[in-house]
């Protein structure tokens, strides 16, 4: 039995080359009719005309061939290209079959856990609609369906399906405008990831935060937890409302018992304030950055999930009486937890900048007298960095977090001109003071038989400090306003602490114990190894031994055989009669 295989794809590309080269030739045949078929004879004898005659019919003959030769190639095309198609249709028809065959193999199995748990035994879950939870995959084999992400405001993002025995779960869908993430699904009973937390929504309204990051899902034995999702940013704030604050990160998810834990979602950005509408006012501060979510734990094997960064400050309002204060930044996530067999502990999360102090507004010029500037705003704080994780067993302890920087204080206002008469200047506006830099995240702990213990984070440089505002000028005989006092700097933050060290591996903790035992007199005393020199000289006295052992014997046995070499009528008896 022979058997073919033919590709339709190929087959329908050979019938269009073909298709073009018969055009070719075509063109190329038409292009040689007139010169080959009419013939002028060279002159007017009869022989010229013979052998034009000759040529012309030739190529009339030429002209037949070609064009049987162009009606088999266009035969043979159009039997490729059908080829081609009735193949390519017999493929469609059996994908078709086999699809419905295991379409309806699968109804079959599913059927009924379907009617009875309301889920299948065998496929992924679907995916949710906006807003909506994903489906749960199936009890044997299956991934969960992803979270839809929402698309009103104020509304979360649908969570991700769980998977079953053997799958990975739905990533959490995306909030809408100031609500939080969709959490991940939970991987499989037996191998399968945990799914990506969803991200939190941009706030729209002053003063409502970003939405908060969803948790990641966790894994089961064996799987990666997912990650946590990343924070919503704030909304700038209008003419003198302060920004909105930035939404947290999600916290990573945990690991199964051998699998490394998800990292921790990042913090949303804090908005800007909002200017001042005129020096009669003040201007909005700026919102607080979000903190970082923290990392995921380690179960059994594994190392856990490192923190999110926190999300940086937004910037004070310019202007008004007081300028709008820097928002402060967020704190870094702390690091998750090693294995409790084996695992590093996770790195903490950076604390994020904090937001500037902007300029406050000069002060008004008048004949009566200028008016004083405003007080510049001051810088916000940095964020604290996170923690390391802690090894428990054998591992490394994670490093803590970076502390954020200060935000710089903002300039003092310009103090506004007398002018007339002996209008006296207006005093400068103080400065803002900088912001204190977030102190830096302690290291984690080693663990208790081998490890290292992570390194302290840096702490974060305070803000600048900024020169007070100019004073006024005066008119006539009127007095200069002061000038404004200038911002303090803000202060550096702390460094973090180092973590612990771990125990001593247990063959020096051993050796360690038997010496304390031996000082005190208990125990079996092990007897102390002879020195090299000891060895040596003993191995050559005992060397010197058996020589002289050997030399005593040889010389007894030659003495022996002299003495009965001298006895007469001594004769050596036969070994029978010694007997």
């Amino acid at each position: 039995m022979s058997f073919v295989i033919a590709a339709p794809e190929a087959l329908v590309a050979v019938a269009s080359d073909l298709a073009g080269i018969g055009s070719a030739l075509a063109e190329a045949n038409a292009a040689a009719l007139a010169p080959t078929t009419a013939l002028l004879a060279a002159g007017a004898d009869e022989v010229s005309a013979a052998i034009a005659a000759l040529f012309g019919a030739h190529g009339q003959a030429y002209q037949t061939v070609s064009a049987q030769a162009s009606a088999f190639h266009a035969q043979f095309v159009q039997a490729l290209t059908g080829g081609g198609g009735a193949y390519a249709a017999a493929e469609a028809a059996n994908v078709s079959a086999a699809q419905s065959t295991d379409q309806r193999l699968l109804d079959l199995i599913n059927g009924p856990t379907q009617a009875l748990l309301g889920r299948p035994l065998i496929g992924d879950g679907a995916n949710g609609g906006p807003g909506q939870d994903g489906g749960p995959g199936g009890l044997l084999y299956g991934n969960g369906g992803n979270g839809g992400t929402s698309t009103t405001a104020g509304v979360a993002g649908g969570n991700g399906g769980a998977a079953g025995l053997i799958g990975n779960g739905g990533a959490g869908g995306g909030g809408g405008a100031g609500a939080a993430g969709g959490n991940g699904g939970a991987g499989g009973w037996l191998y399968g990831n945990g799914g990506a937390g969803g991200a939190g929504g941009t706030s729209v309204i002053p003063g409502v935060a970003g939405g908060n990051g969803g948790a990641g899902g966790s894994a089961g034995l064996w799987g990666t937890g997912g990650a946590g999702g990343d924070g919503g940013n704030g909304r700038s704030g209008p003419v003198n409302v302060a920004g909105s604050a930035g939404g947290n990160g999600g916290a990573g998810g945990a690991a199964g018992l051998f699998g490394d834990a998800g990292a921790g979602g990042n913090g949303g950005k804090g908005g800007a304030g909002g200017a001042a509408f005129s020096i009669n006012f003040t201007a909005g501060d700026g919102g607080a950055g979000g903190a970082g979510g923290s990392g995921g734990h380690a179960l059994l094997w594994g190392a856990g999930g490192a923190g999110g960064n926190g999300g940086s400050g937004g910037t004070g309002g310019a202007g008004g009486s007081t300028a709008g204060a820097g928002g402060n930044g967020g704190a870094g996530g702390g690091g998750g937890t090693g294995g409790l067999l084996f695992g590093n502990g996770g790195a903490g999360g950076h604390g994020a900048a904090a937001g500037n102090g902007l300029a406050a507004g000069n002060g008004v010029s008048s004949s009566g007298g200028g008016g004083a500037g405003g007080t510049g705003g001051a810088g916000g704080d940095g964020g604290a960095g996170g923690a390391g994780g802690n090894a428990r067993l054998w591992g490394v302890g994670g490093a803590g977090g970076a502390g954020g920087d200060g935000g710089a204080g903002g300039a003092g206002g310009k103090g506004g001109s007398g002018l007339s008469g002996n209008a006296n200047g207006g005093a400068g506006g103080d400065s803002g003071r900088g912001g204190t830099g977030g102190a830096g995240g302690e290291g984690g702990a080693a663990g208790l038989l081998v490890g290292t213990g992570g390194h302290g984070g840096d702490g974060g440089a305070g803000g600048a400090a900024v020169k007070g505002g100019d004073s006024g000028a005066a008119a006539g005989t009127g007095i200069a306003g002061a000038g404004g006092r200038g911002g303090a700097g803000g202060s550096g933050g702390s460094g973090g602490d180092g973590g612990g060290r771990g125990r001593r591996p247990r063959r020096v903790a051993v050796r360690r114990w038997r010496g304390w035992r031996e000082r005190r007199g208990r125990g079996r005393r092990r007897r102390r190894r002879p020195s090299r020199r000891w060895r040596r000289e003993r191995r050559q006295w005992r060397q010197r031994r058996q020589w002289r052992q050997w030399r005593q014997r040889r010389h007894r046995g030659v003495a022996v055989r002299q003495r009965r070499g001298r006895r007469p009528g001594r004769h050596r008896r036969s070994r029978r009669s010694r007997r």
